[in-house]
């Protein structure tokens, strides 16, 4: 196994990957498909290698700590992971527009040109964990486009994640309200589709709506990097990938 030094120096190389990419991308240096496939393998790298790493910072101090305190800290790793990978795989999974599309057909060139410029800040501040500042980006998009997929999608996480965090049950409606808005605009697209049955498998009571959002999503083809972060859910609720 890697030392933490050595995970720490990975993390940071990836991370210069990413930035090397979103900048050359911004600069139309990087086509759409070769940005995709460098921030889908390198977001899935960093899910694995920030998972090692949470090992060393949650270490328990003690043998003492009780089964339940261990389930909460790995539901937590596997949310944070998840937060910080799932962001670019959801642009790449549902694909970006070309200049002058839009999915609901409602955009001029410049608008789309701005949702694009949104798109790109977005997928960088999630890449540096600026969670604030990109659902400030995905609500700009929504402003411009209510029926974008992708930025339903991300809106969604970031509202249930803060609102899980600060224990605002009205964020919490919101975030899960988005997610269900994009499974339903877009039942065929494995993205959304594991955002929301993530978010079900993260709250009490919703394990039988969890395992049935995961067969919906295994049914769909999704990518090896989204089966990666579905894996620790999919054994948690008995489901083979």
């Amino acid at each position: 196994m890697k030392s933490e030094r050595q995970l720490i120096d990975e993390v940071r190389l990836r991370e210069a990957s990413l930035e090397d990419a979103q900048r050359e991308h911004a600069h139309g240096e990087l086509g759409d498909a070769d940005f995709a496939a460098i921030t889908e393998r390198e977001n899935a790298a960093l899910v694995l290698v920030r998972a090692q790493l949470s090992t060393f910072a949650l270490a328990p101090p003690s043998t003492g700590s009780s089964p339940r305190r261990r389930q909460r800290s790995r539901l937590v790793v596997a949310l944070v992971c998840f937060a910080l990978a799932a962001g670019v795989l959801v642009w790449a999974n549902l694909g970006l527009r070309q200049a002058g599309q839009s999915a609901s057909g409602g955009l001029n060139l410049s608008q789309t040109q701005k949702v694009q410029q949104l798109v790109i800040e977005g997928e960088a501040d999630v890449a540096a964990g600026n969670d604030v500042a990109a659902l400030a980006a995905y609500q700009q998009i929504l402003a411009l486009e209510p029926t974008n997929v992708a930025a339903l999608t991300e809106a969604g996480w970031l509202d249930f994640t803060a609102g899980s965090a600060s224990k605002n049950a009205t964020v919490v409606a919101h975030g899960v309200s988005d997610l269900h808005q994009a499974v339903t605009l877009a039942p065929r697209s494995p993205a959304p589709r594991l955002y929301y049955a993530i978010v079900a498998a993260s709250t009490p009571g919703n394990q039988a709506l969890a395992k049935k959002e995961f067969v919906a999503f295994l049914a769909l083809q999704p990518s090896k990097a989204q089966l990666l972060i579905a894996a620790p859910f999919l054994h948690n609720l008995g489901l083979a990938a």
